[in-house]
């Protein structure tokens, strides 16, 4: 008797019963729509896929997806996905985050996620503003920037999301932009490849609260100067046909430059994108490429290999084993000094 073949699944069979309550325009319907199309090209069973979330607009994310997932409690996503990976290696695990409780209350939690390297998925909704709780500033929200808890303007530095996860030593690094759908996807695709825990900051519209703060990006009239789409291997090339500019790096900063159309970027000194690099430095100095100055970059910027955690702790695991045997938890549980209450 021939073996069943599995059914090929579609965008459909991610897609749940929950109706999808964000407000209008939102950038986080654009994501999900994404997500819900990458899912049937990964591969993976839907049993064996589960999305995790705190607490913000993002983590609704669950509701949406018909998989397994967890909506947990603030900031501790990170947390509840290792515990998942961990119990269960062979789990494709997504965790869903905002700005806010990744990088407020779950910011400890979202680093010593990073650094252990599991095999995960972060999505990172960045709209700079706290968007579930009606406009307060955010850790990303601009200096200067007026809300209803910054009245005056916010007078805290914020934090950018690709420096964080290159400072906690994450191995996948990429950015990508709400309304870019065939960028986005592309970006999913290779996070999900990739062995080790994968960082994508997404740059998400809040129309309600901080409407138009990626405009620049998002609006293909001006994307092509705003923005680095990154390549392996490729010049660091900006704008469009007439305006073309590259970025050098001179004296270990980053320097525009105009191309004139019949230009080679690399003879001109252009830096060519390199994504494997093991050092974390170079991907730091994109980091720092912020506009007005500098265009935006988009893309995977870092990507090298390193042990996952799960693979160690199963080699620890099987280590004792072997030294100790399996054990017996009713033996365990019955050693020593023990009583009976009666």
């Amino acid at each position: 008797m021939a073996a069943e073949v599995a059914p090929k699944l579609t965008r459909k069979d991610f897609v749940a019963d929950q109706e999808v309550r964000w407000c209008p325009g939102c950038g986080d319907y654009s994501i999900l729509a994404n997500v819900q199309r990458v899912m049937p090209e990964l591969g993976v069973p839907r049993e064996n896929i589960v999305f995790i979330s705190g607490i913000g607009c993002s983590s609704r994310f669950p509701y949406y997806m018909d998989t397994y997932g967890f909506h947990t409690i603030h900031g501790r996503a990170p947390a509840f996905a290792t515990g998942a990976k961990a119990a269960n290696p062979n789990l494709s695990v997504w965790v869903v985050t905002g700005d806010g409780d990744g990088l407020s209350i779950g910011g400890n939690h979202l680093l010593h996620t990073i650094r252990r390297n599991l095999d995960i998925q972060i999505l990172l909704f960045n709209n700079q503003v706290y968007g579930l709780t009606k406009g307060q500033y955010s850790p990303t929200s601009a200096l200067g920037m007026r809300s209803k808890s910054s009245p005056q303007g916010s007078i805290d530095h914020p934090v950018d999301p690709i420096s964080y996860a290159l400072g906690c030593g994450a191995t996948f690094v990429a950015r990508t932009i709400d309304v870019d759908a065939k960028h986005m996807q592309q970006v999913l695709k290779r996070a999900h490849d990739h062995k080790g825990t994968s960082f994508i900051e997404i740059l998400q519209n809040c129309p309600v609260f901080n409407d138009g703060i990626w405009e620049d990006v998002e609006d293909r009239k001006t994307r092509a100067k705003n923005t680095l789409v990154l390549e392996h291997g490729e010049p660091l090339v900006f704008g469009s046909e007439g305006e073309r500019k590259g970025i050098l790096m001179q004296d270990g900063r980053p320097q525009v430059i105009d191309l004139a159309d019949d230009d080679d970027p690399k003879e001109r000194g252009v830096v060519i994108h390199d994504e494997k690099l093991e050092t974390p430095s170079y991907a730091s100095a994109l980091a720092t490429l912020t506009r007005p100055d500098f265009p935006l970059p988009v893309g995977v910027i870092r990507e090298v290999e390193k042990t996952c955690y799960e693979e160690l702790l199963e080699d620890q695991i099987k280590e004792a084993v072997d030294q100790k045997g399996a054990g017996d938890l009713h033996a365990l549980l019955h050693s020593g000094d023990t009583w009976t209450v009666s």
